[in-house]
């Protein structure tokens, strides 16, 4: 058994160097895409001025999630420009919204074809299960052979990295909608697209936001370690951190990564649950208008009742007492 040995690295490396020559194009044209749809987010970020960009990300958290999160969301925003990490910090945000556009755009078709077709779920899963067992850090490999270094092997390898607990979610919400629900749609006579467009999608949208929700998470822990791959943003900077042991740029990059996962994870939370926070400005206007609604309904009431009685009484109108003679 000394000399028994499966090559399957060599086969690996075979496999990317044949993708390498032979689909140079379709490499270059992922590397132009993603690369422009990357700077061109964070220069929008970094040319906005300062305070918009924080009453924005804070308007978001109003609306979104409650008032108490906007102001959280200023203070820590404020936090950590007060600590220099504003640029790096709207670079890794830039990242990371792209990377996980990208993987949703994939993720979720995905899931809804494997909770449609049981054989497809089933040579998929394995194939899920090697992306998310595979360390991390192997996946900058290949994304440096193919894109060489810079911020697209760092998205290309977040976007894998982030990729399955969005298909899998995705098919688990689908999957979990009453069979019965499908079934008196399809009584009705809707097509299999509008049955997945109006029972299933909207059924499964809190599972499925559970799904964004990780990806997201996975994608900014994933885009620090893209930092290795030459990525700017606070992944660089944790880089920098460690080679030179700086404790200080280590700790105040480390900070701006936890802020951004906080807001991330709790403005995306929020989003697959919209009927539970009733601290949202979302929640107090539906909250008001439902309100509006019941005054108006009980303050036409006597209208429409004396309308109604008059109405009766035009049909079958009330016939006198009959005399007894007596």
């Amino acid at each position: 058994m000394d000399g028994f040995r499966i090559p399957i690295g060599e086969w690996a490396d075979a496999g990317v160097d044949w993708i390498r020559d032979n689909l140079g194009w379709l490499l270059s044209a992922v590397s132009t895409a993603v690369g422009w749809l990357v700077d061109t987010l964070a220069d929008v970020l970094l040319s906005l001025p300062i305070v918009a960009v924080i009453a924005i990300l804070a308007a978001l958290a109003w609306v979104f999630r409650s008032w108490r999160f906007a102001l959280g969301t200023v203070v820590s925003f404020v936090l950590i420009l007060a600590v220099g990490q504003w640029v790096t910090s709207m670079q890794t945000l830039a990242l990371v919204l792209i990377a996980a556009l990208i993987a949703v755009v994939i993720a979720v078709p995905v899931g809804i074809a494997t909770a449609r077709n049981d054989r497809l779920s089933a040579a998929v899963r394995p194939i899920l299960d090697l992306m998310q067992s595979m360390p991390a850090f192997v996946y900058l490999i290949p994304a440096i052979v193919f894109f060489s270094i810079g911020v697209v092997p760092g998205v290309v390898a977040t976007v894998i990295f982030a990729l399955p607990p969005g298909v899998r979610l995705t098919e688990l919400g689908i999957r979990g909608v009453d069979s019965e629900t499908v079934e008196a749609g399809h009584a009705f006579g809707a097509t299999p697209g509008q049955i997945l467009r109006g029972v299933q999608l909207p059924l499964a949208m809190p599972s499925i936001m559970a799904g964004v929700n990780q990806l997201i998470m996975l994608a900014l822990s994933m885009a620090v370690i893209a930092g290795i791959a030459g990525a700017d943003g606070l992944g660089k900077e944790i880089v920098q951190a460690m080679s030179t042991v700086d404790i200080a740029k280590g700790v105040e990059a480390g900070l701006s990564v936890v802020i951004l996962a906080v807001y991330l994870d709790r403005l995306t939370g929020a989003l697959g649950d919209l009927k539970g926070q009733r601290s949202s400005l979302l929640g107090a206007v539906s909250r008001r208008r439902g309100g509006a609604k019941d005054g108006a309904t009980t303050a036409a009431t006597p209208a429409q009742d004396a309308a109604a009685a008059a109405e009766r009484e035009t049909a079958s109108p009330r016939r006198a007492p009959i005399s007894t003679g007596a």
